[in-house]
């Protein structure tokens, strides 16, 4: 059974109230809102779906939001009703293993003239500043109506995404590093996990942005004109991880492209020593099978010292060919 915390507030009080979601299922109704205050409901989990129901029922909820809320939706978009606004966004936090991909959260809200409900899918907090905010009075929300309350959420999910772009960036940062010093193939698998994390992210910020485009552009009631500044702000912070999004894809791009010549240019160095060794047993090979032919009359056969000057000759011509390619620089490793 998922927990939920019930927070009631004005600019003189606050009120906490944390119970399961049967309990706010059976007892939460329009009878406790009213105008002197903001009611903030949240749910951590969503198991509970005949909870769920019942209250959507006490509010008069539509039973298609109902079922909204328990599924995933492809392409986020603002629903408004008479009584409320609905619509869901995904969340992303960094993951701490490389081998995954982003931990994502889909999250339901349901706003009305003077409460806000919230639905998470998972145990996850990402309101605890917002949660301060309330209980210390730090900031305007406390003075603020639901709608207000709705951005800093907004705001907060938000921020897990630069978050979670500036993990990708640190890791891209480090494949940097590695690529010119090592030549471990799973470098060529981290790359091309950070893109796919990229463009799972891409997918979250898209209808984000799309979101609070929508927002800005809604005649509803339950939005205060002089907050829709603020919501701005949120539609800009989309563009700024967007653009990043496309400059860090570039980056791992330009990664992927050096880590292919990289690794055809260690191959190249492997058969330029290849053909270096292979040039200087040529010669030595060829002197070899000359002597290894099985003719009578070859006088350096029986010289008394023949072998030893003839691998005397092949020892200098080994080691001149040797020291001519080093001098060559042809041996030298220090352009890799």
């Amino acid at each position: 059974m998922s927990q939920c915390q019930l927070y009631k507030y004005n600019a003189t009080f606050f009120a906490i109230k944390k119970e399961n979601s049967e309990f706010f299922g059976s007892s939460f109704s329009e009878n406790e809102l009213d105008n002197d205050h903001v009611a903030w409901l949240n749910f951590h989990g969503l198991d509970d779906t005949k909870s769920i129901e019942e209250l959507c029922h006490r509010l008069d909820i539509d039973k298609l939001t109902n079922e909204n809320i328990h599924t995933s939706t492809r392409r986020p978009k603002i629903e408004e009703y008479p009584k409320y606004v609905f619509f869901q966004i995904k969340s992303a936090l960094p993951t701490e293993k490389n081998d995954n991909l982003l931990n994502q959260e889909q999250i339901s809200f349901i706003l009305g003239s003077n409460y806000l409900i919230s639905f998470q899918e998972k145990a996850a907090d990402h309101f605890s500043d917002i949660r301060d905010r309330i209980v210390k009075a730090r900031g305007k929300i406390r003075s603020k109506g639901p709608d207000f309350l709705l951005f800093r959420m907004l705001e907060a999910i938000i921020d897990n995404y630069f978050e979670v772009l500036e993990n990708i960036t640190e890791r891209i940062e480090n494949i940097d590093e590695r690529i010119h010093n090592t030549n471990n193939k799973t470098i060529f698998k981290e790359i091309e996990l950070e893109k796919r994390k990229l463009i799972e992210l891409r997918k979250i910020v898209q209808p984000t942005r799309d979101i609070t485009l929508q927002i800005l552009n809604s005649e509803s009631n339950f939005l205060d004109k002089s907050n829709l500044r603020y919501f701005a702000n949120l539609k800009s912070s989309c563009l700024s991880i967007l653009e990043e999004i496309d400059a860090n894809k570039q980056i791992l791009e330009g990664l992927t492209n050096l880590y292919y010549a990289s690794q055809g240019q260690r191959m190249n160095q492997i058969m330029k020593v290849l053909t270096i060794v292979s040039a200087i047993f040529i010669p030595l090979t060829f002197i070899v099978g000359v002597y290894g032919m099985n003719f009578e009359n070859m006088p350096e056969l029986k010289y008394q010292n023949g072998y030893f000057i003839i691998m005397a000759c092949m020892l200098i011509l080994g080691i001149s060919l040797l020291a001519y390619f080093i001098n060559r620089g042809w041996l030298n490793r220090e352009d890799e």
